[in-house]
């Protein structure tokens, strides 16, 4: 008999297809919005001009200052010109800046989004915004941020540089991996945790060999969709507490953190996590997942320290104050130094290993 679980689905829809931009004003008259505001960052106008035009100019504002982190800052730009045009809907497109900065109007505002995702993030699913404030980053879980509507293109990935692809992915897999030792973990999430993580293991090297293989960019993007959905429907630990830390105190770049930390913060927690750790050690053909991982990431090219990033050594007693500063739960309990003992080896780009 199975053992009790709880799975609450987050709503939404989901459209998942080859050219399903193209579908973008249809969802937007099914949700009645007649004046929109498209969420860009800076780097990514000419997508940002390509839905104004999907949408009509008549009916649609661009608004391309997303940035990392989602700084509080920003979203009261963006509010401003909510309530100058009179705006009754967000359509975000790109990678989890966009994603998060459509979140925090819609906290502020219960405007309807529609999220067209280009990277992995994978948060385009999940009730979960964090915002920095003073280079301070906080996290809340509020079914006001999640989106009514979501569109995977792939074709839109298929410009993804190649190393943001890497990181982004690895990314994803962060969210799937503390999934699976959750507090709050079900059948259900942990069935897609796993295949999410071998679908982008799997699609990830494809993607370093051809950048342009739709095929593996569809599936990593599918990957990426479970690993958010995961994200969405759980709890998560000690892995993403550290990448908030890092990330919103160093200001380092969030799917990049992410890719460096995942290893180490695996390897502390796994030994105290045996189903988590067996189902991982299965995707990499019963290798130890933290060193797998770690090994894996240096193949695809990805950064492997903190100090690639730009992360300064002071910062680590800072950032492994800050990390056990409001109490958490993890399969193994938080201890300061070990944590410090992480923060110094994903820093120096280093193998993982259990203190």
């Amino acid at each position: 008999m199975q053992n009790a679980f709880v799975y609450e689905p987050n709503n939404g829809r989901i459209l998942f297809g080859a050219g399903y931009l193209q579908k973008l004003s249809e969802e937007a008259s099914r949700l009645q919005l007649r004046n929109v505001l498209v969420l860009t960052t800076p780097g990514k106008q000419a997508q940002g001009r390509e839905v104004l035009e999907l949408l009509g100019e008549n009916r649609a504002t661009l608004f391309a200052e997303a940035r990392m982190h989602t700084p509080v800052e920003v979203t009261e730009r963006a509010l401003a010109v909510v309530t100058k045009h009179d705006i009754d809907g967000v359509v975000a497109i790109g990678g989890g800046s966009t994603t998060g900065l459509a979140k925090a109007i819609a906290l502020r505002t219960d405007l309807p989004q529609i999220i067209i995702p280009t990277t992995y993030a994978g948060s385009e699913v999940t009730p979960i915004l964090g915002e920095t404030r003073d280079g301070v980053k906080s996290t809340q879980r509020t079914l006001k941020v999640l989106p009514e509507v979501v569109i995977y293109d792939v074709r839109l990935s298929l410009g993804l540089p190649v190393p943001l692809s890497v990181a982004s992915g690895l990314n994803a897999i962060a969210h799937a991996a503390e999934a699976l030792y959750a507090r709050d973990r079900n059948p259900v999430t942990s069935m897609m945790a796993e295949e999410a993580v071998r679908t982008l293991v799997s699609a990830l090297p494809r993607i370093v060999a051809d950048p342009l293989d739709e095929p593996a960019r569809g599936e990593a993007l599918y990957g990426a969709w479970l690993c958010g959905t995961c994200l969405g429907s759980v709890g998560m630990a000690l892995h993403h507490k550290l990448c908030h830390t890092l990330g919103g105190t160093f200001d380092l770049p969030h799917a990049e953190t992410h890719s460096v930390v995942l290893a180490h913060a695996l390897a502390y927690t796994l030994p105290s996590a045996d189903q988590a750790r067996s189902v991982l050690s299965r995707v990499f053909g019963g290798r130890d997942p933290a060193l797998a991982l770690y090994e894996f990431a240096k193949t695809l090219g990805a950064p492997i320290s903190l100090r690639q990033l730009g992360m300064p050594e002071g910062g680590i007693d800072r950032a492994a104050d800050l990390a056990v500063q409001n109490p958490y739960w993890n399969p193994r309990p938080i201890e300061r130094d070990a944590i410090r003992a992480l923060i110094a080896r994903a820093w120096a780009g280093v193998a993982p290993a259990n203190d």
